[in-house]
């Protein structure tokens, strides 16, 4: 995904600033455990047992349908994925 500023991302879709940097958030995430699951070989079904999470709710996320996806369920895949994610926070420009 390119690093789109979450001030930009927000203009262009009409979003409140902290809505725009979820969404980021949530597309770094998810594309990290997707290159991973390809890494593995991992199925969907593999992940979501992993995960305690329905195949069918693995398959969306990785699809990436952020509506109504919370960052505990993406971060459920992370962990499952066999993954670790850090926060780094810094000044607003």
């Amino acid at each position: 995904m390119k690093k789109t500023g979450a001030t930009a991302l927000a203009k262009a879709l009409g979003l409140p600033r902290t809505r725009a940097m979820e969404a980021i958030v949530k597309a770094e995430l998810i594309s990290a455990v997707i290159a991973e699951v390809e890494r593995q070989g991992l199925t969907h079904a593999a992940l979501a047992k992993r995960a305690d999470l329905s195949r069918s709710t693995v398959t969306g996320i990785l699809a990436g349908s952020l509506q109504k996806v919370t960052i505990d369920r993406i971060l459920r895949l992370v962990d499952a994925a066999g993954l670790e994610a850090h926060v780094r926070v810094k000044r607003a420009a």
